[in-house]
């Protein structure tokens, strides 16, 4: 999974060295001692000032301060480089002691990884958000450790809202298409902004299918891409908003979360779904905006969409104890407020929540989180425990934009799906 493309942060993963210096410190590590190794992922802007370089430093300086005897390594990639770094050095015997990237699957499946259990003090590990938890399971064992998690709301421009006469944000697809409808008679270029396009088609599916109660997949782990909670949203889709001409000029088959989000910063947008990092963007140009929670078929959603990337300690290194003292400490609660506060993500431990719910000293970008942790609770996220996500998910980016193209056959494209999910599971089991 490329978590850097679904949190969205910024275009950093690209844009950033492969390879940042090792981080260490001259303290720790001595005769007798150990050395432990991290792989992470970079989240600054391509800024030496915004590096995730420096959180690392930090957390390692830090942590070898307080036990002398372990000495911690660091590396930061790009997105575009961790995930294979890993599985590059993974499949040479040479595993990183603790790797800090975007999916966990293929190698808590190997059997590669050390279950939560074994790593964590029992405090730590019942400090994760439960919903958070359970993604990182695998057969009802945790080996994903989540990082850092984020979700989505409904961004809605006021300026045009107010052009519109539209009073309020809409609750229910009811209510959506009619703010559209009235957006759309406003002379607004894009109404409904509906990036179906291989960027993050997989998200915004997922969106729509939870607004009727649908989903990828059921609490025993088998995909329901078919069902009929999720044909009835995308022939609500077809029929209701792109049938109506309510999602813009563009085709939402071709159409990429980055291009609509850049054209909510030009104001050519009444609403979309979106993530933390879009209201950055959207100040940087002074659009005025609101943000609701997720429209249902009938009323608000049940719950959004959320999304997380993932920390794992590998088995093959033998240094369970010192990696688990290490992990306790990048839990702690302000060692997890200090790196969701620096990127704008929410974090994923429900003390470090509790802090940043409470804390009246919180900074204004902060506060302005607080819509999207409140969401958190009640977050679904992808099937990341299944290692045949990662092909069903390009699936998705290939075909489902077509289920919303006039006269489509909706049923059958999903079906077409869900067969293909099913293949691609049997195989990786």
């Amino acid at each position: 999974m490329q978590r850097r493309r679904f949190l969205g942060l910024s275009a950093a993963g690209a844009a950033t060295a492969a390879m940042a210096p090792a981080l260490t410190a001259c303290s720790g590590g001595g005769p007798g001692g150990k050395t432990l190794t991290v792989i992470a992922a970079e989240y600054g802007d391509g800024k030496p000032e915004n590096s995730s370089q420096k959180y690392w430093e930090s957390v390692a300086r830090t942590f070898m301060g307080d036990h002398k005897g372990v000495k911690v390594e660091v590396q930061v990639y790009s997105w575009t480089d961790v995930d294979k770094k890993v599985a590059d050095l993974v499949a040479a015997g040479n595993a990183p002691d603790i790797a800090q990237i975007g999916a966990y699957a293929d190698f808590a499946a190997a059997g590669k990884l050390i279950s939560a259990d074994q790593l964590l003090s029992v405090p730590t590990q019942a400090d994760f958000i439960t919903s958070i938890a359970k993604a990182g399971e695998v057969h009802r064992m945790q080996y994903g450790l989540p990082f850092v998690s984020s979700t989505r709301l409904l961004f809605y421009n006021k300026t045009l809202f107010e052009k519109a006469g539209i009073l309020k944000a809409p609750e229910s697809w009811a209510e959506l298409q009619a703010a559209a409808v009235k957006l759309k008679a406003a002379q607004v270029k894009i109404p409904f902004g509906l990036p179906l396009g291989p960027e993050e088609a997989p998200a915004e599916t997922m969106l729509w299918m939870l607004g009727n109660g649908g989903g990828y997949a059921d609490k025993n782990g088998n995909y329901t891409i078919g069902r009929a909670e999720n044909v009835e949203a995308f022939e609500w889709l077809r029929d209701e908003l792109v049938g109506k001409e309510l999602t813009g000029p563009g085709n939402p088959a071709r159409t990429n979360r980055q291009e609509l989000f850049d054209a909510f910063a030009r104001g050519e947008v009444g609403m979309l779904h979106g993530h933390p990092s879009l209201m950055q963007q959207a100040e940087a140009k002074d659009v005025k905006y609101g943000m609701a929670p997720l429209p249902g078929r009938h009323g608000k959603a049940a719950s959004t969409m959320g999304v997380a990337d993932w920390v794992m300690a590998f088995k093959q290194t033998g240094h369970k104890k010192e990696v688990g003292l290490f992990l306790d400490f990048l839990y702690s609660t302000q060692t997890v407020l200090d790196f969701t506060g620096k990127y704008d993500l929410l974090p994923v431990t429900s003390t470090a929540s509790e802090k940043m719910m409470k804390d009246d000293d919180a900074t204004p970008r902060r506060k302005k989180l607080i819509p999207f942790l409140e969401q958190l609770k009640n977050a679904e996220f992808y099937p990341a425990d299944k290692t045949s996500w990662a092909k069903v998910s390009k699936t998705v980016k290939e075909k489902i934009g077509s289920t919303v193209q006039k006269g489509a056959d909706v049923q059958g494209i999903l079906d077409e799906i869900q067969r293909e999910a099913e293949s691609t599971d049997g195989a990786a089991r």
